[in-house]
């Protein structure tokens, strides 16, 4: 071994893998010489240097429990899975067995467990109910259930005392990265509505709520999410700690909109209040012939088409972010500018021939 080569000497396990939280974690961790990283996902992946991948079911335990029993090297849990489901209450029993099924797997078998991390997010603060207190901050009380976020973290909080391990909670606001077939990512949904404006020579028109427009919003680069997920799991002052995550800014669409719009070299439109899940609906054929037409990868419609999410974050007529000082105080400084972030993920996307 080289002087100064450091020796692998944490293990991630990375569950969620296949999402756009965990891919950026994975590719972050991947940077840092002393981690070993095993991704779980129901797909599994292709292993690559100290990256390995395990598929499992986690919803099923027997399954969770065959595939995952065997990882004694474990030291780090960084969870990220989400099943997605029509009602909030229905939310809650698949999302945190999973939670359970992963810890009942590991804690047993891994000696050198220190740390789990829990990707949470604004719904703690009742965000998706409708108007919350902001700025957010982690004191707040909580709020009626159902809500899974909350139980996961009450699941940690009475599992932790008397063991090893320690438990930290990641709170991002709406995260952005670059991931294919992820049903909340952001940036994916403005960039195939977009191109599919442009070829179909109409302006880029805001689609959400008239007040959503004029909304005071912030958002969370998966990249800077990644290294403040690494961050809270390996600095004591974090143990048993959560977090609100975010780039460090403030904007709001009816600025932001118009150099999105100019990206794509688009003109804009005043906003129309509509449905993308309903207007997008009959545009799989369109996308295809777009996917012909410029020789763009061969990603699937329902693949790149994330209208659901979009019409829920487009709906919010209300102001959407939280204190992150908190973070700040404990050590953690990093800040990404959210207009800069979107125009590199649309960057990228172009890059890899995923848009025109």
């Amino acid at each position: 071994m080289e002087p100064n080569e450091i020796k692998a000497n944490k293990t991630a396990l990375v569950v969620g893998a296949n999402g756009v939280i965990g891919r950026n974690l994975i590719d972050y961790l991947m940077t840092l010489p002393e981690w070993n990283i095993i991704g779980v996902s129901r797909r599994g992946g292709e292993d690559v240097g100290r990256l390995r991948y395990v598929a499992a079911d986690l919803l099923n335990e027997e399954d969770t429990l065959a595939k995952l029993g065997g990882l004694t090297t474990v030291t780090h849990i960084f969870y990220a899975a989400y099943q997605d489901r029509p009602t909030w209450a229905e939310l809650v029993p698949p999302n945190l067995a999973m939670l359970v099924n992963v810890v009942n797997a590991i804690e047993p078998i891994a000696p050198n467990l220190a740390h789990i991390s829990l990707m949470q997010g604004y719904k703690v603060y009742g965000a998706h109910l409708g108007p919350f207190k902001t700025p957010a901050r982690e004191t707040d009380a909580n709020h009626m259930p159902p809500e899974f976020n909350i139980d996961q973290q009450q699941f940690l909080e009475r599992r932790q005392p008397g063991t090893a391990w320690t438990w930290s909670a990641l709170r991002p606001s709406v995260v952005s990265g670059f991931a294919l077939g992820n049903p909340m990512n952001l940036a994916m949904v403005i960039a195939i509505y977009a191109s599919m404006s442009k070829e179909l020579g109409l302006p880029l028109r805001f689609p959400g709520k008239p007040g959503a427009y004029n909304s005071l919003l912030e958002m969370t680069d998966a990249n800077l999410l990644a290294r403040a997920t690494v961050w809270a799991a390996t600095d004591e002052r974090c143990a048993n700690q959560a977090f609100n995550i975010t780039n460090g800014d403030l904007f709001r669409w009816n600025e932001l909109w118009p150099k999105i719009a100019a990206f794509f070299e688009l003109e804009t439109a005043p906003p129309l209040p509509m449905s993308l899940e309903v207007v997008m609906a009959d545009k799989e054929a369109l996308w295809n012939s777009m996917v012909e037409k410029y020789d763009l990868m061969e990603n699937s419609y329902k693949d790149v088409s994330s209208w659901r999410f979009g019409d829920f974050v487009f709906s919010w007529d209300y102001d959407f972010f939280s204190d992150s000082s908190k973070s700040r105080r404990f050590g953690f400084h990093e800040f990404v500018d959210t207009e800069k972030m979107f125009m590199d993920i649309f960057e990228q996307f172009r890059k890899r021939k995923v848009i025109p």
